[in-house]
């Protein structure tokens, strides 16, 4: 099946994620009263089908600002360098593909939607001072025994041509749920010795929402954690990513990495965490040493020379 034609928006300027949230919850306030009113009706009453809009949106000129590329490295533990850590990159990139979740015609709600992982493609090093030209646009619409999964998927370029790539997959719960879905056998977490542990305070949330403008509410405290469903706030998932890059990528090439996510961190809370030599490659995973249950898991590696 060929790929669908999207029509691009050309935005003039990375939208805020403020705001942007603040449409979320207007959006889906208006969504609960029309399911209300369509549930009403009785027997009969049509179900919405789901339906992603074909569209790109597109910003140009976006560049880092050196102050706050410093600030995320001092934040992740990374080294201070003039190229462009991959979470930066989606950082930038973020608020561009919560503009396409947040379009009347998106069917999914963005508040409150689980963040599954990530597939990205940092195909060489970014400079700070290279202007990107950023695009967005929802894909893979498909079933989820909980509910609805779908990718967002980025790109950034230079010159016109692609340097950072990244597919991030959610689940709307609830949504289109398909219970006749079998669930996946559960993954055994039999952590080996860790290589680190890591101490998040309350704050870490608000701490990396500061630096990339995430101020999704069930990072920033108790009350808005409640609000959405989760007895405390949790950390973003790709500041733990961020963290286990600084350590684990190789920035002087292109490279590959890869998470999931299994089971929200906490905040205040502890990971442990390893990373380990696998065939080329750095397997990684964190977890939690008094339940046992882990967290995420993921692998990052050097691209081969012919694709970078």
């Amino acid at each position: 099946m060929s790929a669908p034609e999207r029509a691009d928006v050309v935005l003039g300027s990375v939208p805020k994620l403020g705001p942007l949230y603040a449409a979320a919850a207007g959006k889906q306030a208006a969504g609960w009263r029309r399911r209300r009113a369509v549930r009403g009706r009785g027997p009969g009453a049509p179900e919405e089908v789901l339906r992603l809009p074909a569209v790109r949106h597109v910003v140009r000129g976006v560049a880092a600002d050196p102050g706050r590329l410093a600030a995320y490295q001092r934040l992740v533990g990374d080294a201070l360098r003039d190229t462009l850590p991959s979470v930066y990159v989606h950082g930038l990139a973020f608020p561009v593909a919560v503009g396409v979740m947040v379009r009347a015609d998106f069917p999914l709600p963005l508040l409150g939607m689980v963040h599954l992982g990530n597939v990205v493609e940092h195909s060489r090093p970014i400079g700070v001072g290279e202007e990107l030209e950023i695009a967005a646009w929802p894909e893979n619409l498909r079933a989820h025994r909980a509910g609805t999964r779908v990718d967002m998927v980025v790109e950034a370029s230079a010159g016109g041509v692609p340097v950072w790539r990244g597919v991030s997959t959610y689940l709307a719960k609830g949504i289109g749920a398909a219970p006749e879905l079998a669930p996946g056998e559960p993954r055994a977490c039999l952590p080996p010795a860790p290589t680190a542990r890591w101490q998040l305070d309350a704050a870490t949330g608000r701490a990396y929402a500061a630096v990339l403008g995430d101020y999704n509410p069930i990072h920033l405290g108790v009350l808005p954690a409640k609000a959405l469903g989760l007895k405390r706030p949790i950390a973003h998932g790709m500041y733990l990513a961020g963290r286990v890059l600084a350590t684990a990528a190789p920035n002087d090439c292109g490279y590959r990495w890869s998470i999931r996510f299994e089971a929200p961190v906490f905040l205040p809370g502890t990971v442990e965490v390893a990373l380990g030599p696998h065939n080329g490659t750095v397997d990684f995973e964190g977890w939690n040493a008094a339940s046992g249950r882990r967290h995420f898991a993921g692998r990052v590696g050097a691209l081969p020379p012919a694709e970078t």
